[in-house]
């Protein structure tokens, strides 16, 4: 297939308006949605896996495991009496309330009722600790907090003393905290605003902001030091809506096979809605285009909740698709000829992504590899997938080409919380894998040559440096922190992102690595750790890697293995293995398999980007153990410090080198 003239939707994207794009607040926006989809399904959610406050008496409560959706106009009735009653529990204009809660219906439905009634959303993530909790809540001045249960509530409790909280809305129902004055269910929320409701007052309150006003502080995951809460505006957040649905929405120059996201669009959501990418992408910009939202139960039933909301398509991160084609990769295990068609449909399914005019050849092996995989791969994704979207890291290139081959595309894009989120994406015109995409329509873009050795990028296509940022879009800064607010803007009014990229000479962006991670050998060498993480994104044998080396001699890494692979492979090979994974990470026959894919991904490295030592370790890195953020990036600090001691291991001269292949 020809891709097409880019001059031509680079034009229709800038030109293109329609009753979505516009300049007034968020709920403002969200009124016009409730009214112009009011009978299209705008959220579904599933029974049985809540203690829901507001079920069964405001909402149906569906049957266990099944889904239940209700319309906009319904969604409009749940918002503007749950505003009403968060008025009653004493909400103002421009006060903070905290939204501290696992992804769900719920959030999503106290979101807008909370901008409806003038507040200033506040986003805690669900893995803070209590002093975190503390910091996120009275940084702001947080007066209330909407708490997804008793088990977070009891969190609260270990601080409240040193809390500023006028209230605290719990989603789930109350048990031991039922007799609580300052303590409500939503239920009693928005029972309150029921019966407290006027339309002249609540349209007073959305009357009253502006554009300019603050609608929510996010907090950075604060990776190294303290989180900085991001001070994003209605017209932030409104400026990045119009600008996906200039590049995604129903344009008329785009052809009937080009995916677009509009009126009953069906998604699913599943990652934190307290960070910016899956609130911004994955709710205002859904409900804003008319789609309907299916909230999953929880990231590790995704599986499962994708086959029934049977969506078009949803926003995750790269680890989520690298954990996706594991499985798919164990489904075929069983016998030696499903693991040889697997591992042929995948190769032609790369072979695919990587070409623009596929032969006769290719073309009947792809159609083949349909029926025998893909087809069913489609199929475990729900059936009806037209696109997926990947955001919150960078996405290994041979994986996107192999979802691409598959009928499954995935669209890469860049963003950070700061540009609320989005900056780039990929044009649905024209896929370019192990690219950002393009800036998107408004959004001006510089690359700064001056952060980065050129040397090390002496092969790059285009221009390698630090990005650097404009837009509606983007933040004004941190709150209460000018001093951070004025680091990361130049003089000349551009955001400083900390991401080093490359300017491709057809204006695509290809991502290398943040500034802060390069790492910087004895030698004077650079070396960007993420492209070479990426590269086990498909091993079968190796987790989780973090590459190091930073003022050493060389490159090493910790890895967390595959246990259940290794299990595999030792049952195969009449393989005894010791007991726990602490002990299964020094038996040398492990170290020697898992050393063949570093072998492998050395051979395509420069000499002194190369892996020389590593160490394996038995326990995985996520958010609850401070090894991860919530959106899964690496706490490369803390990582280093939890195993300090393989660390030590490796650079004092006595972990083994791994050997390299004849």
């Amino acid at each position: 297939m020809t891709p097409p003239d880019a001059t031509s939707w680079r034009e229709a994207e800038e030109e293109y308006t329609d009753e979505v794009i516009g300049t007034n607040t968020l709920p403002e926006l969200f009124e016009q949605s409730f009214e112009r989809y009011s009978d299209t399904d705008a959220h579904m959610y599933k029974g049985g896996i809540y203690p829901r406050s507001i079920t069964p008496g405001i909402l149906p409560e569906p049957e266990p495991g099944s889904y239940h959706s209700l319309t906009y106009d319904r969604l409009s009735d749940i918002v503007r009496n749950l505003a009403a009653g968060f008025r009653e529990l004493g909400v103002e204009s421009n006060e903070r309330v905290g939204i501290f809660s696992n992804t769900r219906m719920e959030w999503a439905q106290c979101d807008l009722a909370l901008l409806a009634s003038g507040a200033v959303v506040t986003t805690v993530y669900t893995e803070s600790s209590p002093k975190q909790i503390k910091y996120l809540l009275n940084d702001p001045g947080a007066m209330g907090v909407v708490v997804e249960n008793e088990y977070l509530l009891d969190r609260i409790i270990k601080v409240e003393d040193d809390l500023s909280l006028e209230f605290v809305v719990v989603l789930d129902e109350l048990n031991k905290y039922d007799d609580v004055d300052q303590i409500h269910s939503l239920a009693d929320v928005y029972e309150m605003g029921e019966a407290n409701f006027d339309e002249d007052e609540y349209q007073s309150w959305i009357d009253d902001r502006s554009t300019h006003d603050l609608a929510s502080l996010i907090y950075t995951s604060g990776t190294t030091g303290k989180p900085k809460g991001v001070k994003l505006t209605h017209y932030n957040f409104r400026a990045n809506i119009n600008q996906l649905r200039k590049r995604s929405g129903p344009r008329p120059d785009k052809a009937d096979s080009v995916p677009e996201i509009d009126e009953g669009s069906r998604s699913i959501s599943f990652l934190p809605l307290a960070h910016v990418f899956e609130r911004t992408v994955g709710s205002f910009f859904m409900l804003a285009s008319g789609a309907t939202i299916g909230y999953a139960e929880a990231p590790d039933t995704v599986s499962e909740d994708i086959r029934k909301i049977k969506p078009a398509g949803g926003a995750s991160v790269p680890r989520v698709y690298e954990r996706i084609f594991d499985e798919m990769r164990d489904q075929a295990q069983g016998s030696d000829l499903k693991e040889r068609i697997f591992e042929w449909a995948v190769e032609v399914a790369r072979e695919a992504g990587r070409t623009d005019n596929p032969g006769f050849g290719l073309k009947v092996k792809h159609g083949i590899a349909n029926q025998l995989v893909y087809k069913q791969v489609k199929d475990q994704l729900g059936g009806n997938v037209e696109y997926l979207v990947s955001g919150g890291g960078s996405l290994d290139k041979g994986l996107a080409q192999l979802f691409n081959g598959m009928n499954v595309p995935i669209y890469e894009g860049y963003g950070l919380t700061e540009a609320a989120p989005v900056v780039t994406s990929m044009p649905p015109e024209n896929l370019k894998a192990g690219t950002l995409g393009t800036p998107m329509p408004d959004i001006e873009t510089d690359i700064d040559e001056s952060q980065v050795s050129q040397d090390q990028f002496e092969d790059a296509e285009g221009t390698v440096g630090e990005l650097l940022i404009k837009g509606p879009n983007v933040t004004e800064g941190y709150w209460e922190k000018p001093g951070k607010t004025e680091e990361v803007f130049t003089t000349e009014g551009w955001f400083r992102t900390g991401d080093i990229v490359e300017q491709l000479p057809d204006g695509y962006l290809k991502y290398h690595d943040r500034l802060k991670n390069l790492i910087v050998l004895d030698t004077g060498k650079n070396v960007a750790p993420e492209p070479i993480e990426s590269e086990f994104s498909t091993s079968s044998r190796i987790e989780q890697i973090m590459v190091m080396g930073d003022n050493e001699k060389f490159i090493s890494a910790l890895i967390v293995p595959n246990f259940n692979a290794i299990g595999r492979w030792a049952n195969n090979r009449n393989v005894d293995l010791p007991g726990t994974k602490a002990e299964i990470c020094e038996e040398e026959r492990v170290r020697e398999w898992i050393n063949e894919d570093i072998q492998l991904v050395n051979r395509n490295l420069e000499k002194h980007e190369t892996i020389k030592q590593f160490e394996l370790v038995a326990q995985e890195w996520t958010p609850e153990n401070d090894m991860l953020t919530p959106s899964l990036k690496k706490k490369r600090r803390n990582i280093r410090s939890e195993f300090e001691e393989k660390y030590d291991r490796i650079y004092s001269g006595e972990a083994e080198p791994a050997a390299a292949d004849d």
